[in-house]
């Protein structure tokens, strides 16, 4: 009767499990973007205006460090007006915290938030219906 460590060992023979950064970066991207108040992700500061990406770059506005089975992980994001940004953090870093950890199985030790602008863009449309 074999018990679990056992099991563990005979899975560790037959090879390894790498996870690229991209990889983690998209989980880290997809997990933050889950967040209200979250606009988006930036992909840097182009002429100080921040660039917001796409689903095509979502591991762009992600920096992700991989040492053995623990992870880093910076994100850069675009906040909605009105959000009160020290809670969308907290709960930016909680999100990709628990996310990237389920589905990765890695230690996350730090999720650092970056934020590199306000995105205007909802408070503009809601004036236009109000004023037509």
């Amino acid at each position: 009767m074999s018990n679990n460590l056992d099991e563990k060992n005979d899975m560790d023979n037959y090879g390894q499990i790498k996870i690229s950064d991209e990889v983690v970066g998209i989980i880290a991207s997809l997990a933050a973007t889950e967040v209200k108040g979250v606009a988006g992700m930036s992909g840097g500061i182009a002429g100080g205006l921040s660039e917001m990406l796409g689903r095509k770059n979502l591991s762009k506005g992600v920096k992700v460090e991989i040492k053995d089975k623990e992870v880093i992980i910076s994100l850069y994001i675009i906040v909605e007006y009105g959000a009160k940004i020290p809670e969308v953090a907290w709960e930016v870093q909680e999100n990709v915290k628990n996310t990237v950890e389920t589905m990765t199985g890695l230690n996350v030790i730090e999720v650092n938030i970056n934020i590199q602008g306000v995105n205007f863009e909802k408070e503009q449309k809601e004036e236009k219906t109000i004023n037509q």
